[in-house]
């Protein structure tokens, strides 16, 4: 066997890898350890979802892996580091769900602004609009990209940060992005959208002393991992009024649980990991993800595969 699929994909999908190599759609494996360990021993690529945790203990006993896909969700669940030093590729396609996750944004902003209304001039309580206001976007991804353009579609004054990129990088004035530090990010931005990957490296990114210096009113969403928030800090940021509301993408098993500093906020949302989930959305990914690992597996040698990986925008 050559590519072992647990994630579930496009049957048409499925039947290119089928017709391509040697595959085989596994799922009832997710979950099963010792299964998943046993069938990797022959396999040389493997699809999973973001339940399967890979890391140095899976990859041990699967000397010949060369390749790990995954078509939805992050790679907060897979050891990067136990993967390099296993000879392994993650083939991810961040491309694939920019749309998705732009116009996900963009309605997210849209909702809060208007169902969360500020205290006009006049004493009246009003809604705002997202044409007069600026939106600040917490990482360069994919995403930004088009959510940059709806943005200034809309009329909206669109400003930048990203931990991992100099304000002078030519992609934030080809993407129409003003780049700020983070503290200008929270202070000028009335809407506030993290769109930066997970690492642990990131993890509270977001906290107190960002938050207390946030714009008054600011709203917030997150279409990434809640990990980049710190949950004690949103709390307070949400009960004073400080953030006029937040919506999340995605939320940490026990942060709404009884007793913990989330609980009970009405004005905190989340969603399920909607963002990036679109029927069109799932049919790139999964294509890229297949074509990528096809790539790495037979048209690319070892000296070429980070060129053929840009080429299929994976990342």
């Amino acid at each position: 066997m050559t590519v072992l699929i647990l994630e579930p994909l496009e049957a048409d999908v499925v039947q290119w890898l089928a017709e391509h190599h040697d595959a085989r759609f596994a799922p009832e494996l997710v979950g099963d350890t010792a299964g998943l360990r046993a069938a990797l021993r022959g396999a040389r690529a493997l699809v999973a979802p973001p339940e399967v945790r890979i890391d140095g203990e899976l990859l041990h006993g699967a000397s010949g892996l060369r390749a790990i896909g995954r078509a939805s969700g992050g790679a907060e669940n897979i050891d990067l580091d136990a993967c390099r030093k296993a000879g392994v590729e993650v083939v991810r396609s961040q491309a694939s769900t920019a749309s998705a996750e732009a116009e996900f944004a963009v309605g997210a902003l849209l909702s809060l602004l208007r169902r969360v209304p500020i205290e006009g001039s006049d004493g009246l309580k009003v809604g705002r609009e997202l044409g007069c206001s600026t939106v600040g976007l917490l990482g360069l991804t994919p995403a930004a990209e088009v959510l940059a353009q709806l943005l200034q579609a809309f009329g909206s004054r669109v400003i930048g940060y990203d931990p991992a990129l100099h304000p002078s990088d030519a992609t934030w004035a080809r993407w129409g992005i003003e780049a700020v530090g983070l503290a200008e990010l929270m202070e000028q931005s009335d809407g506030l959208v993290l769109l930066l990957p997970y690492f642990h490296r990131y993890r509270g990114l977001v906290g107190s002393r960002q938050l207390e210096v946030a714009r008054a009113g600011q709203v917030l969403v997150n279409v990434g991992h809640s990990g980049l928030l710190d949950a004690q800090a949103l709390a307070q940021a949400l009960r004073t009024g400080r953030l006029r509301a937040a919506w999340l993408d995605s939320m940490e098993p026990g942060w709404l649980e009884s007793g913990q500093p989330l609980h009970g906020l009405t004005t905190l949302q989340v969603t399920p990991r909607l963002a990036g989930t679109t029927r069109e959305s799932r049919v790139r990914a999964a294509w890229a993800v297949a074509r990528g690992i096809d790539a790495l597996l037979t048209q690319a040698p070892s000296g070429n595969k980070s060129r053929a990986k840009a080429e299929l925008g994976l990342y």
